[in-house]
């Protein structure tokens, strides 16, 4: 039954959107669902790391390290920027992808620059442990598990979005409007992210 909780929870938020939720979503209006449904194995290796580092005890010592979330968050503000820039700068076509990097490797980068990602683990995961449950390393490992096919559920969600967009058409006009959303909402979340507290 905590499993169930807690996978509903993880569901919710896993589905706030966010910068690697955008970033999906513009993978399925770029390069259609099957590469940008991939690509979300990027995200989830990244996140995989952030599993194993808090289920070998490194999680709190990150989470209180200023120096460490310091340097996670300036790393996610500039690569957050980088990829607005690309998106505004490359010229938008039907096929063409947009931006250097396979988009495998974005939602790598993304997620593993995120230092709200890295609080997921070291805050929100352990409100789930309950010694009386059974070793706490299992516990972790379970719980991150859960979530991981909670971000994958919500995951391809953005994905299943953007690829409707894809399919409706959307002219290049269209299309190219989308392209600077996208980026006026990443250079956004590196505002918010740059100006938030770590």
């Amino acid at each position: 039954m905590w499993l169930a909780v807690f996978f509903g929870a993880s569901v919710l938020v896993a589905l706030t959107p966010g910068a690697n939720n955008l970033l999906g979503m513009h993978h399925g209006v770029h390069h259609g669902p099957l590469r940008a449904a991939t690509a979300l194995l990027g995200r989830l290796a990244a996140f995989s790391l952030m599993v194993g580092a808090v289920v070998a005890g490194l999680g709190p010592v990150l989470a209180a390290s200023q120096t460490a979330l310091t340097v996670i968050k300036w790393a996610g503000v500039a690569y957050l920027v980088y990829l607005a820039v690309r998106i505004l700068v490359t010229e938008t076509s039907a096929e063409a992808p947009v931006g250097k990097g396979t988009p495998l490797r974005k939602e790598f980068l993304v997620a593993i620059t995120n230092p709200k990602a890295l609080l997921i683990f070291t805050a929100f995961v352990p409100q789930f442990v309950d010694p009386a449950r059974g070793p706490i390393p299992l516990q972790l490992a379970t719980l991150g598990a859960v979530y991981l096919a909670a971000e994958a559920l919500a995951g391809t969600a953005y994905v299943a979005l953007g690829a409707g967009i894809r399919k409706a058409g959307l002219t290049r006009r269209a299309r190219a409007r989308l392209d600077k959303g996208t980026a006026a909402v990443l250079l956004g979340m590196a505002g918010l992210l740059a100006t938030g507290r770590t």
